[in-house]
Formats: structure tokens, C-alpha cells, sequence
């Protein structure tokens, strides 16, 4: 009896120790968010656009829909005759320079949409804090033009996420603090990638019927943690969904997110 005993005892013990040390080998996998620059206030121009390449190519997502130009335009490369980016940024709107322009497409990026695409770009100040928005600027601008981004630009730009108000106070809670899902499906712009309901864009999957085939732990999982699954047919837009959804919500919003889309089976 007892040696059948130890013998069980034995096989957990093993059993235990194998699984806990194949998980240490696994490479632990961490959402990449949003960290603040060390740039100093004598950055060239050059170094800020180095760092705005790693954020393109990183943590900013614009690869997924920037990089060949038939989502959206192609940034990198020439388009349409008009050059990269940095070439023509400056003529797509009268009255406007290039950095503007660029800001503009990144803050309200409904105000001008390029012909020929559909507006289904995110406002990304409310995405990222301002010192990776301008230095992504910048390397928008040294593709083709001149990097006129300076020190003075990162204390004047708006926080991310309407976070700085006009009079520099607190940071605005998110969707005003409201709890009614159907803000805050506003406020995260969820329609400029999925369709909910049979309505919104077609870049991410369709939410229409979420609940049907996922529970309320994968739902909450994806929205904290977006890529830590890859929904089938969705592969080419892996890294589009903000990562920060997790910590810009509070508690009771991202639980009245969940249920909501839960709820749509």
C-alpha cells in the first residue's frame, strides 16, 4: 500500500518538476506599451528620427496598415507619383506645413483622408504620450523632407489621450468616466476596425456575434492583452489594436466592455 503510495506520490513530484521547468524555458511573452523617450532637449534631428523609426516599426503599429499602401497610404515609399511621406506631406493640405499636417493625421486623422482609402485610422494621441508622436513625425518627415521637430514641440503637444487639459490639469478619464458601453465602444473608435452590430470597418475581426464564440475571460484577455491571439484571416493586421486599452479604462468600464460584448452572440 505504501509503496503504491509513494510510487504516485513520485510520478506527481516528477510530473510537476518536468512541467515547471519546460514553462521556465518558454520565452515569457509581455504586450509592448507606451514608454516615455530619454531625448534630451539637444536631440538632432537625426537621433529624434531614429527614435520615431523604432516606434513606427514598434509599439505605434504603422506597419500593419502603412507599409504597403492598400489599406492606407504607403508612407515608406513613393505614392502615386507624390513621393514618400516626407515629400509630400506639406502639399496635402493649403495652409498647413508638414509637421502640422502630420499632426493633424495622427490627432484627427478624419479631418483630411487621402483619396482613394477609407477613414479607418485611430486617433493616435490617444494611443500614445506625446513625445512618441513626435518623434514618430519627425521620421515621417525625414523620409523625403526636413525634420523641423524640436525640444519645444514635446512641451507644447496635447497629452496622450486628450490626457493634458487646456488649463494643464489631470488627465481626462476615459470616455468621461461613463460605464455605458456604447461610449465606450465610442471612445476606443472600436468601429474603425470592427463591425458590431453589422455596422463599422472591416480591418479587424467582426464583433457582431463575440459571444457565440468566445467567453467573457478571452474577451477581457484580448482587449487587456490584444496580442495574445491572432484571430484566423486577421494575421496581416496583428498589432493594429492598441495596447493600452488595459490600463486606460478603469475597473468597472472594461467589465461593462466585456459583458457588452459578450452579450452579441
Amino acid at each position: 500500500m505504501w509503496a503504491t503510495n509513494l510510487k504516485v506520490i513520485g510520478v506527481v513530484v516528477g510530473t510537476l518538476f518536468f512541467y515547471t521547468l519546460i514553462c521556465n524555458k518558454i520565452p515569457q511573452v509581455q504586450s509592448e506599451v507606451p514608454q516615455k523617450l530619454s531625448l534630451g532637449a539637444d536631440a538632432t534631428p537625426e537621433q529624434l528620427a531614429a527614435a520615431g523609426e523604432k516606434v513606427y516599426n514598434g509599439v505605434g503599429g504603422c506597419t500593419a496598415c502603412h507599409g504597403l499602401g492598400t489599406r492606407a497610404p504607403n508612407l515608406l515609399l513613393d505614392e502615386k507619383g507624390t513621393g514618400a511621406i516626407g515629400a509630400r506631406c506639406g502639399k496635402r493640405e493649403a495652409g498647413k506645413t508638414c509637421k502640422q499636417y502630420l499632426f493633424e493625421s495622427l490627432d484627427q486623422p478624419g479631418v483630411f483622408v487621402a483619396p482613394g482609402y477609407e477613414p479607418i485610422m485611430p486617433a493616435v494621441t490617444k494611443i500614445m504620450p506625446p513625445d512618441q508622436i513626435w518623434v514618430l513625425i519627425a521620421y515621417l518627415e525625414s523620409l523625403g523632407g526636413t525634420v523641423d521637430v524640436t525640444a519645444a514641440d514635446f512641451q507644447s503637444a496635447p497629452s496622450a489621450g486628450g490626457a493634458a487639459s487646456a488649463a494643464g490639469g489631470a488627465p481626462a478619464a476615459f470616455a468621461d468616466g461613463s460605464v455605458d458601453p456604447k461610449a465606450i465602444v465610442a471612445a476606443a473608435e472600436c468601429g474603425n476596425c470592427h463591425k458590431i452590430g453589422g455596422e463599422g470597418g472591416e480591418l479587424g475581426p467582426d464583433l457582431s456575434n463575440l459571444g457565440a464564440r468566445s467567453n467573457a475571460a478571452a474577451i477581457r484577455k484580448k482587449i487587456i492583452d490584444p496580442g495574445s491571439s491572432v484571430t484566423k484571416g486577421f494575421e496581416t493586421t496583428a498589432g493594429v489594436m492598441p495596447k493600452d486599452f488595459g490600463t486606460r479604462m478603469n475597473a468597472a468600464q472594461l467589465e461593462a466592455l466585456v459583458d457588452y460584448l459578450a452579450s452579441h452572440k
